[in-house]
């Protein structure tokens, strides 16, 4: 029985639907990136269960039996990190702007490959304030491709590092999360660290859009209470 309602022949013939007129060639580079995203999604899901274990009081000797490795092992891997208190669709954000940083071909994840992911996830508050803000989720999109650097030579493979100023838009992510006295950091909050990174690309993005840091703040705040009054009744 497989443990996922998907198989390799659902993978390939969505693949073969979407680039009918690609060169096999041309299909290997896009097996490999969403290769490398679902990669990226099992080690979060994994992590997912990692945290609530923990909160239940396993030690990491149990989990790296679980999970097949030693406990030293089962420590480097997923030890709490920047994206613990990352919501599902946050951390999803993040999956997609590592995506985007290998379609660019770039060797780097820059604000504007983070931004890219939150435009990418429909179901966050990030994107709604987005789209509302510029009209329309193609004119935010294209002022984004717009902007980004030229595409690289070669696509990496593994790990591509987060620039400076994406570690520091984490770093604010958190920090507007706390503004707000949330224990989770969501995509809304995450919108708000690109724009109080002012070194990054996607904060000159969103003030060509419009944007401004203490307006988006008051934004943001507005949704959460019409959300939050919304889940109420």
């Amino acid at each position: 029985m497989t443990p996922l309602h998907i198989s390799l022949a659902d993978l390939i013939a969505r693949l073969d639907e979407e680039l009918t007129d690609a060169n096999d060639l041309a299909r290997i580079s896009e097996a490999q990136l969403r290769a490398q995203t679902l990669s990226d999604l099992g080690d979060q899901l994994i992590d997912h269960y990692v945290v609530k274990a923990r909160q239940a009081g396993a030690s990491w000797t149990q989990i790296g039996d679980a999970i097949g490795v030693t406990k030293q092992a089962a420590q480097q891997r997923h030890a709490p990190a920047a994206f613990q208190r990352f919501t599902n669709l946050n951390r999803h954000s993040i999956v997609l702007a590592q995506e985007a940083a290998r379609t660019y071909k770039h060797d780097f994840i820059g604000t504007e490959h983070m931004l890219l992911g939150l435009l990418g996830e429909p179901q966050g508050l990030a994107y709604e304030v987005l789209v509302a803000k510029g009209e329309s989720e193609q004119r935010v999109r294209d002022a984004i491709e717009e902007a980004m650097p030229p595409t690289g030579q070669k696509a990496l493979r593994g790990h591509i590092a987060f620039r400076p100023e994406s570690k520091e838009a984490i770093e604010q992510a958190h920090r507007a999360a706390a503004d707000f006295g949330h224990d989770w950091v969501g995509t809304e909050h995450t919108l708000l660290g690109l724009i109080r990174t002012g070194e990054g690309l996607a904060a000159r993005i969103l003030r060509d859009l419009g944007f401004t840091s203490d307006e988006l703040h008051e934004t943001v705040k507005a949704e959460i209470a019409k959300r939050s009054a919304a889940h109420d009744k």
